[in-house]
């Protein structure tokens, strides 16, 4: 695969796609600046608190694309696209691109290196890996939908839905009659991907715990 000679190249355009402040720039083009008020995150959740639900939308949609769009191009290049069995080390790079999208949305260089908290583009980076993580994105994303519509609180259901994921995978492999030792490498993205999530949520898990979130 001659492309992957050059997967490095594909793991900085990730993080440049990554880092694209879009819910800052649709903010300052309705003339807030979402990062000096609400919670002073830059992602949907604030961008709708703000500047209303519709604007709020169109940022979770943007970042969930701007996590997908690297991992499709870069998997379609790689010729590891729609592979469900890949050499460890192509798997590693492929997964290199996607971490990259979502370490350059939670510290992008267009914000001094702070971002939003990462759920949405792990989403589009999820739904990029077709087919391994997909449908454990999907799951997880059902999970996200249940617990919002029950709770209402968008931190505790992005929490869940992460903690979910890599058991979503777990079980997915298992259905399909392989050990885990096969999914290895997405295993520990997927792991990964839910400790950041928890991790930029900590102060959520707080007022959750004292009933003030």
């Amino acid at each position: 695969m001659p492309a992957m000679q050059y997967w490095w190249l594909w793991v900085l355009g990730a993080y440049v796609c990554g880092a694209t402040p879009f819910g800052l720039w649709i903010g300052l083009m309705r003339g807030v600046d979402i990062r000096k008020a609400g919670s002073g995150n830059t992602g949907a959740t604030n961008a709708a608190r703000l500047l209303g639900v519709k604007w709020g939308v169109l940022c979770l949609l943007l970042d969930v694309a701007k996590g997908a769009t690297p991992v499709v191009a870069a998997g379609w290049a790689m010729g590891v696209l729609g592979s469900a069995d890949l050499p460890p080390a192509d798997a590693w790079r492929w997964l290199a691109v996607g971490a990259a999208a979502v370490v350059g949305h939670v510290f992008s260089f267009w914000l001094k290196f702070k971002g939003g908290k990462g759920v949405a583009t792990s989403l589009g980076v999820l739904m990029g890996f077709w087919p391994i993580l997909t449908v454990p994105g999907l799951a997880a994303l059902a999970t996200w939908l249940l617990f919002f519509l029950t709770f209402r609180y968008v931190s505790l259901a992005s929490i869940v839905a992460a903690v979910g994921l890599p058991l979503y995978l777990l079980i997915g492999t298992d259905l399909r009659g392989r050990p885990p030792t096969d999914t290895l490498p997405f295993l520990a993205i997927a792991g990964l991907l839910a400790l950041l999530v928890v991790v930029r949520h900590r102060t959520n898990m707080v007022r959750l715990w004292r009933g003030t979130e």
